[in-house]
């Protein structure tokens, strides 16, 4: 499987973030998810065009609208030497049900069950055009592992609940944890019984893998100049032009499939962090509209991004590959009179005070988005503190809806519109997981029933009119304010080979250290 002309060889890389836990079920966060993914995998798997490859499962066919019979693979085992069955597949999909993270996937794949040890079948309780997609989603756990280590409940993140499963890990995948320091390293080593090595799908030569999560982007790069690192994943963007001249480093672009929005608590009675007491300004829709058009989003896409952006109106991560129409992308104007006359016939002439809250170290810039929005903000009279904090803290506090404004960035590697709708802007429905991650926590009734009508809608034209009508609807509400979609530049040593994944996940089997 691996190439003679490049022998094994240790990857080190860094990013400004740490791996969230080891628990696969716990965080659905795309970074905590890449790493995940180097040690579970999960039924299908992703080609570099981003289409579903067979993984754990090596075929899958539907029986009826709604139910899908999927093949296993045979011959498999855990890193521990327990063979993989169709018990591990129920198990973790039961598992990933209990998820506040995961069930968002589990629940539209439908009721598992095993019907032989290779074979497993899924049944959802409507036709879902996207049942196989979130099939996909899910990692694969040993269900013996977990029994045996008191594991068969998913980490809660949000209450810091700290399980064996979230220091520990032990996958069918192509490489093993070794160590798991958070703050410091986390190390992975090759699993030299992986199923896809036989057939090939390694292109590259790592066979260890050393993560170090390096806060300051100047020490990051120092590291990687000094060759103490292979691979930067986050460079700094002002610094790409430059970086682009430097023969010992290479750089590797690609936009990525992620939008980058702010969410606005509109559920509260009495805002948070707030000198407006007894009513909630963000529950009118003129507050939310003045706060969209005081956004001058090109000063943030040149001066903030250095042109590392692009600007939307569409709350989705992906609006071309999502067959949304291009009409429906152009933003509010920014205007900031049209901004102050908005507050002033909303009742607030001479603005309020409230917090933005932003992570530090999860998106491109993403506290400088939010200082800059602050001071943009200023200008049509609000006196807004940013508070910001590393990721680690601020996706315990998002799910538990404690922000009045935070920063919200979506991405999928799935080119579905659904992917985005149905978590982030249905209102919290818990029995099925829709709107787990709606932030703001507003209830749009019309949106709430288009989604509705789109997920069991096998009619592909009917489907896009009810989600294109859904985005309509948000944008005119301004339910949530859109501000980008991220280009991503990675960097390496001029040694390394990568490809870039529109997902932004670095995926080390298609590696090559010289």
């Amino acid at each position: 499987a691996l190439p003679a002309a490049a022998p094994a060889a240790t990857f080190r890389w860094a990013s400004q973030g740490d791996v969230a836990t080891q628990d696969p079920h716990a965080q659905d966060e795309g970074f905590t998810k890449s790493n995940n993914n180097l040690v579970y995998d999960r039924l299908m798997g992703r080609n570099k065009d981003m289409s579903l490859a067979p993984f754990l499962a090596t075929s899958w066919k539907a029986a009826a609208p709604n139910r899908w019979v999927f093949t296993l693979r045979k011959g498999v085992k855990f890193t521990d030497g327990t063979p993989f069955t169709a018990a591990d597949v129920v198990f973790s999909f039961e598992r990933a049900a209990k998820s506040r993270q995961f069930r968002a996937y589990a629940g539209p794949a439908g009721a598992v069950k095993r019907i032989d040890d290779h074979t497993v079948e899924f049944t959802a309780e409507k036709p879902n055009p996207l049942q196989v997609l979130y099939i996909a989603e899910v990692p694969i756990m040993s269900r013996a592992w977990a029994e045996k280590n008191g594991a068969t409940n998913p980490q809660d993140f949000a209450t810091k609940e700290v399980t064996f499963a979230s220091k520990n890990a032990m996958g069918t995948g192509p490489y093993k944890l070794v160590a798991a320091e958070p703050g410091v390293k986390t190390v992975y080593e090759r699993n030299p019984d992986w199923w896809g090595l036989k057939e090939g799908r390694m292109e590259g030569n790592v066979d260890r893998i050393e993560y170090r999560p390096i806060a300051n982007a100047a020490t990051r790069m120092a590291a990687l100049k000094s060759g103490e690192i292979d691979f930067v994943l986050d460079p700094s963007v002002q610094d790409i032009p430059k970086l682009k001249e430097d023969r010992d480093l290479k750089v590797w672009e690609g936009d990525e499939t992620r939008i980058i929005s702010i969410a606005l608590d509109q559920a509260r009675d009495e805002l948070l962090f707030s000198d407006v007491k007894g009513k909630n300004p963000f529950k009118d829709r003129r507050v939310r509209q003045a706060l969209y058009q005081a956004i001058d989003i090109n000063a943030i896409r040149t001066q903030v991004m250095r042109g590392l952006s692009t600007p939307t109106a569409i709350l989705t991560p992906n609006p071309k590959g999502e067959g949304i129409p291009a009409e429906l992308d152009k933003r509010l104007p920014y205007d900031v009179a049209a901004a102050k006359a908005l507050l002033a016939e909303a009742g607030y002439p001479n603005g309020f005070g409230f917090t933005l809250h932003c992570p530090n170290d999860r998106y491109v810039n993403d506290e400088e988005i939010c200082v800059a929005l602050g001071a943009m903000w200023a200008r049509i009279g609000l006196a807004v503190k940013v508070e910001t904090m590393p990721k680690a803290q601020y996706f315990q506090r998002t799910p538990k809806k404690e922000f009045s404004a935070c920063m919200q960035g979506w991405g999928d590697n799935n080119r579905d519109a659904m992917f985005t709708l149905r978590p982030l802007y249905h209102s919290l429905d818990a029995a099925t997981g829709r709107g787990d991650t709606n932030y703001g926590n507003f209830r749009n009734a019309e949106v709430d029933a288009l989604i509705q009508k789109a997920e069991p809608e096998m009619d592909a034209a009917r489907r896009q009119g009810y989600i294109n009508e859904a985005i309509r609807i948000l944008q005119k509400e301004v339910n949530a304010i859109p501000l980008h979609r991220q280009v991503t530049p990675w960097i390496s040593r001029a040694n390394v080979t990568v490809t870039h994944r529109s997902d932004n996940w670095l995926w080390p089997l298609w590696v090559t250290v010289k």
